[in-house]
């Protein structure tokens, strides 16, 4: 018990000695703090007051700067809606706002080829283009076939032939023929011998009987294609039975012959196509839903190559082509000098006339404005033109050139019809604009 009272002795006095020297160091350093308080009050208090300067100057200078941007955006405002307010007056189509007008000299007009006229409102000429190919007449062509079972022997003509009436196309043999020839040739013989006799030596029933046996065998050969020559011929000459030739019947080109001899035909199977070439049909089509006045006797301009015809109307389909989709107007053309073949391309224009007067000018006329608008220039005054926006309607084209129906200009002004985009330049130079925008 005394060795450990012995060894806690020394331990509390150094405590005690420690905690003594650190209350003398603080007395020390408070003594010291109070040596100057007058200046340390003094600087703290002139902080606080420039702290509070600066703050009272920024704020006013805030206010300063807010009513200056107030007014600024008052007065920025006032002229966005003057601005708008200009630009809503300036944006009325078919007035002329500021720097519409341009003024020329009369070097410039004649340099610039610059043309003036009066537009008046009249019924226009006009042509409307299809196209258009040109086909045998169906009226004048026909088929060359056989009517009953038939093999082809001879031919007589080829392909592209100009033929005649009554010429000979191609020789068949038919057995069918044949029995009807033979039947002919006893039915005519018989029929002669009665004719000789009379009536009434060999009775009215057997006069009677020989006439129709006669004339039915005739009808027969006549049905199955023989000409009336071929037919005489075969009573009186001894020709072989079952042939027979095939003739034209009217004045034609050969457009088609595509057998070979000794080739079965069936009846009714093309052999040849002719087809008289002296008037031909031209097919034009148009769109299903051009509304046009098309009566028959229409005259129409005709371009096949470098050749030009007159041909008129003469058909108007009311159905339209399944394949193409267009509408057919059949024309017929005269092909006096065989320069048109069926098959060729062709150009049609129609010759029409608008139903009430327009107002129309050259396309030349026409020039657009900044703002994309379709514009014309009047001259307002000598030498002073002024632009004016226009609302397009038809175009007309003639033998004029391309014209235009236009809405928005008053009756008897004076249009530039040439040298429109000279005056439209020397607007653009000035910076024009005629929205204001």
């Amino acid at each position: 018990m005394k060795i450990k009272l012995i060894t806690l002795i020394p331990l509390v006095a150094l405590f005690i000695l420690t905690a003594g020297a650190n209350v003398s160091a603080q007395e020390h350093d408070h003594q010291h703090g109070k040596s100057e308080p007058g200046k340390q009050v003094a600087r703290e208090k002139d902080n606080h007051d420039g702290h509070e300067a600066d703050k009272e100057n920024g704020h006013d200078q805030e206010h300063a700067d807010h009513d200056e941007g107030h007014d600024g955006e008052h007065d920025d405002h006032g002229a966005a809606g003057a601005d708008d307010h200009g630009e809503e007056d300036g944006h009325g189509h078919g007035e002329e706002g500021e720097g519409s007008e341009v003024s020329l000299s009369g070097q410039q007009i004649k340099l610039a080829g610059i043309e003036v006229e009066t537009a008046n409102a009249a019924i226009m000429d006009y042509q409307l283009y299809a196209p258009g190919e040109v086909k045998a007449n169906g009226y004048t062509s026909y088929l060359v076939s056989p009517r009953v079972d038939s093999v082809v022997l001879r031919r007589h003509v080829g392909l592209g032939a100009h033929v005649e009436k009554g010429q000979p196309l191609v020789t068949l043999f038919s057995e069918t023929v044949a029995e009807a020839q033979a039947s002919f040739r006893v039915a005519s013989s018989e029929w002669q011998r009665i004719q000789k006799l009379g009536k009434k030596s060999v009775g009215d029933k057997r006069y009677i009987s020989g006439q129709s046996a006669y004339d039915a065998a005739l009808g027969r050969l006549q049905a199955y294609g023989l000409s009336k020559a071929a037919i005489a011929s075969l009573a009186k000459s001894a020709q072989p039975l079952g042939e027979y030739t095939l003739s034209a019947i009217s004045d034609g080109a050969i457009l088609s012959d595509d057998f070979q001899q000794g080739q079965r035909v069936e009846p009714g199977e093309s052999l040849m196509v002719v087809a008289d070439e002296h008037t031909l049909w031209i097919e034009a089509r148009l769109a299903p839903n051009t509304q046009l006045d098309l009566p028959v006797g229409t005259l129409a301009k005709v371009k096949v190559g470098d050749n030009y015809f007159t041909a008129k109307v003469t058909q108007e389909a009311h159905t339209i082509d399944l394949l193409t989709r267009t509408r057919i107007v059949r024309l017929e053309v005269a092909n006096d000098n065989h320069l048109l073949h069926s098959g060729m391309f062709a150009d049609v224009y129609f010759s029409l006339k608008s139903r009430e007067p327009v107002v129309a000018v050259p396309e030349t006329a026409l020039m657009r404005s900044s703002d994309g608008d379709w514009v014309v220039f009047i001259e307002d005054e000598p030498k002073s033109f002024l632009m004016q926006e226009v609302v397009l309607g038809r175009s007309f084209n003639n033998v004029a050139g391309q014209w235009r129906e236009i809405k928005g200009v008053a009756a008897n002004s004076r249009i530039v019809t040439k040298g429109a985009f000279f005056i439209a330049s020397q607007l653009a130079k000035g910076g024009f604009d005629p929205h204001n925008h």
